[in-house]
């Protein structure tokens, strides 16, 4: 019974795990079905004192043009407020989105304004790269953050007041062409393109559809042709398909940014045999003044400062330690962490490792 034991936590240790099943939906998507960018630019009203100061000109601009297009003639020249804002509007249309449908919207600054806290954004267009207009957002600011400051300066702001949200703020006018009902294929791509992943996405697809009704052109695309069983049926087959489940395979790399130290490296690296020897060479040198007196009844001696100088050179007794071929990710962390390293000084070490030829994986710095 004991040796049965022992059995089994040897195997639960060193069997393989398998590969994570991932939905295609998570790592693929359908060609056509996607979100759009929307942008427009408008005025946030309605502030206390914390809108664009009088070096913006374009804010008056708009607002005199919005009081023109309300029968109102003003003289830009001579407006002059600091409850109004200059906004940027942005929202993203999703797929199938019909008129009347409601998409939420960010509003940031354009000029100088403090805060939009309390801000009410006026009827604006927001309209996609070919110049036409899909949504028209306007509502009140929630901004989740505060500014306030004195009348001598300084102040206090929380969060990042001179940008918000409004939920639903937007309605869609003009809806973007796609129909699913005539077509006899489709196309799905890869968000990471990998030929291992786009082979067995095909042939877990084919599996599903019973039959070679899913081929793959290259590393990135699958396309598929819609089987005689799923005549009329595309949105049927499209929810079948993208809930099916495939083993993502995954590029060995290891990420640097040097810049915080942050380390990450994926589970398929792997090391060839290399020996790594890692010291810390630390010299401290210390300057501490001594005062100098003449002897008792000498004759023209001075007091002086003389400076006493001591340098510590101090070596780490780090060992050379050898790293085995094919040891995995954790094991690599295993023994770097036995030598002392740092993130710091393993991004020295992976670089090092690298450029000996030794680290089986791409190594991308940013």
């Amino acid at each position: 019974m004991a040796v049965c034991s022992v059995l089994a936590v040897i195997l639960a240790v060193f069997w393989p795990i398998p590969a994570q099943a991932i939905r295609l939906k998570d790592v693929a998507s359908f060609k056509g079905v996607r979100p759009n960018q929307l942008l427009g630019n408008g005025l946030v009203v309605g502030l206390n004192g914390t809108g664009d100061g009088t070096n913006v000109d374009f804010n008056t601009q708009e607002l005199a043009n919005m009081l023109s297009n309300m029968g109102i003639t003003v003289d830009r020249n001579k407006v002059k407020v600091k409850n109004i804002a200059a906004v940027a509007v942005t929202a993203i249309m999703p797929p199938f989105a019909r008129v009347g449908s409601r998409i939420d919207v960010l509003v940031s600054s354009l000029g100088d304004a403090k805060s939009l806290q309390g801000g009410t954004l006026v009827l604006t267009p927001l309209k996609g790269v070919d110049g036409q207009v899909y949504g028209l957002a306007q509502g009140p600011v929630s901004v989740g953050g505060f500014a306030a400051s004195g009348e001598a300066g300084g102040g206090i702001t929380k969060n990042h007041p001179t940008a918000g949200r409004i939920a639903n703020g937007a309605t869609v006018e003009r809806e973007i062409p796609f129909d699913l009902t005539n077509k006899g294929d489709i196309i799905m791509t890869l968000n990471e393109p990998d030929f291992t992943n786009a082979t067995r996405a095909v042939g877990v697809i084919n599996k599903h559809l019973r039959g070679t009704y899913a081929t793959s052109p290259d590393s990135g695309t699958i396309a598929i042709k819609l089987p005689p069983s799923y005549k009329d049926k595309m949105v049927s087959m499209l929810a079948s398909l993208e809930n099916l489940e495939i083993s993502t395979d995954a590029v060995a790399k290891v990420i640097i940014d040097e810049r915080n130290g942050t380390v990450v490296m994926g589970e398929n690296v792997r090391l060839s045999t290399v020996a790594i020897a890692h010291g810390n060479l630390m010299i401290q040198i210390k300057e501490r003044p001594r005062i100098s007196q003449p002897l008792p009844f000498s004759r023209g001696g001075t007091t002086a400062v003389v400076p006493d100088t001591s340098i510590t050179v101090k070596e780490g007794a780090d060992r050379l330690m050898v790293l085995p071929e094919g040891i995995n990710i954790g094991q690599v962390v295993q023994a770097l962490n036995a030598i002392g390293v740092t993130p710091r000084d393993l991004i020295a070490i992976l670089q090092a490792i690298k450029a000996a030829g030794a680290l089986q994986a791409e190594l991308q710095i940013i």
